[in-house]
């Protein structure tokens, strides 16, 4: 059991006041979520204490940096339990990672008369890179739909059917909240000469990953959905994957010898890893990794469990308001309309109140479609997140309704 007060105490910005009168309700944690302290003063540290490039210098400073840099490459294998190191590839965000994969797998391993799957539920950035993929080297794109509830429809039938070489999938939406059964998905498509990537944007910070128990092939998240700064994400990939495919971006780092006629390119993983990286950030998202295990991230998940289900339970007490996402298992973050409301309007009149959503398509316009919307109002939660802020988000929510309707 986690100690809420002094879980909350180490994040400064929830001692914010909105407009100087409003305790800040921070409910956007899918957008991002807020950094602790431990976070922002490795940032400190690293740009007042070993400020330099890594790799190749022979200087003091710079071979501190580079022994935090790799230390935090451990990190993150550590977190996912990734069998090697190198399996981790360091990237700006999910959407990098995504565009990396999309991209070099596609160069590396499909032909024209190959499928790559997708699902009708992913954020843009698991949906565009493999489009843009697709015009690019001419292999065939599908798509898995969802039912009413948010569950994935014909999962079996479909691989069967469509025969994908991959299959590109959000562990947990981000507008639904489904949780996606990824060790059953991952199991049955590997019985079928499917590999599966996992974004894990939205369950890196709510759910234990243990890639090598899943079994996953690929898997991208981003370090500022895990408390971590914005600027880093991570791509893992299985070794013998990752060593056939091609390189993404060039420049320097990914090379091993350059001549005016040719270039050999390094080995892994910072064949895709070009250029100077986010060394601050990086270092940033290491020690969010370790904050989290700090405070029993096991703990973290329990409670973020129970405050969600109250949420979600004190939402359907709301007469004429419709929540978008009803799967057996959801996580972190409800999505819902009010009858006669347009969303923009009550997200605007609850950060009045000091109350912090989302608002809008949340990158996911598919789903928006599917149900025929043009945008949703969100609330997410994070670790910090009580019961007590989930009342008073309701109390603002009865009061916006009531000025709206």
């Amino acid at each position: 059991m986690i100690d809420i007060s002094y879980i909350r105490a180490q994040f400064p910005i929830l001692e914010t006041k909105i407009r100087d009168k409003y305790p800040l309700i921070y409910l956007d944690n899918a957008a991002t979520t807020q950094k602790p302290i431990a976070v922002i003063n490795s940032l400190l540290d690293y740009y007042t204490k070993y400020n330099a490039n890594v790799h190749r210098g022979v200087h003091y400073l710079s071979g501190l940096a580079t022994d935090m840099f790799e230390q935090s490459r451990v990190a993150v294998q550590e977190f996912i339990n990734a069998k090697h190191s190198q399996e981790i590839i360091f990237t700006r965000g999910t959407t990098e990672s995504l565009n990396l994969l999309a991209h070099c797998f596609a160069k590396s391993f499909l032909s024209q008369a190959d499928t790559v799957m997708i699902t009708q539920m992913e954020h843009h950035s698991n949906i565009v890179p493999w489009q843009i993929a697709s015009e690019d080297y001419g292999f065939k794109l599908d798509y898995l739909t969802f039912d009413d509830n948010g569950e994935i429809e014909d999962f079996e039938k479909k691989i069967l059917s469509a025969k994908p070489k991959l299959l590109s999938i959000c562990h947990i939406s981000n507008t639904l909240g489904t949780i996606n059964d990824i060790k059953h998905i991952i199991d049955f498509c590997h019985k079928h000469d499917c590999l599966v990537a996992v974004d894990a944007a939205q369950s890196i910070a709510h759910k234990v990953i243990d890639v090598q128990s899943l079994d996953a092939d690929f898997l991208a998240f981003s370090g500022h959905k895990v408390y971590a700064p914005m600027g880093v994400g991570v791509l893992y990939g299985k070794k013998d994957l990752l060593d056939k495919m091609a390189v993404y971006h060039g420049g320097g780092e990914m090379i091993k010898t350059v001549t005016m006629e040719k270039t050999t390119y390094n080995g892994l993983p910072y064949k895709f890893e070009a250029g100077t990286p986010s060394v601050a950030d990086v270092i940033g998202l290491a020690a969010a990794l370790k904050w989290l295990k700090e405070m029993s991230f096991e703990d973290i998940i329990a409670h973020e469990d129970e405050v969600f289900q109250y949420a979600a339970n004190r939402l359907k007490e709301v007469k004429d308001l419709r929540i978008f996402g009803n799967a057996k298992d959801k996580s972190s973050c409800i999505s819902f309309l009010a009858d006669g409301v347009h969303h923009l309007d009550l997200g605007t009149l609850l950060d009045a109140m000091g109350v912090a959503i989302r608002t809008g398509h949340h990158c996911a316009e598919p789903v928006m479609q599917k149900f025929g919307i043009a945008g949703t109002d969100r609330l997410s939660i994070a670790a910090y997140t009580t019961k007590d802020e989930i009342d008073v988000f309701m109390q603002s929510l009865d009061k916006a309704l009531k000025m709206l309707r």
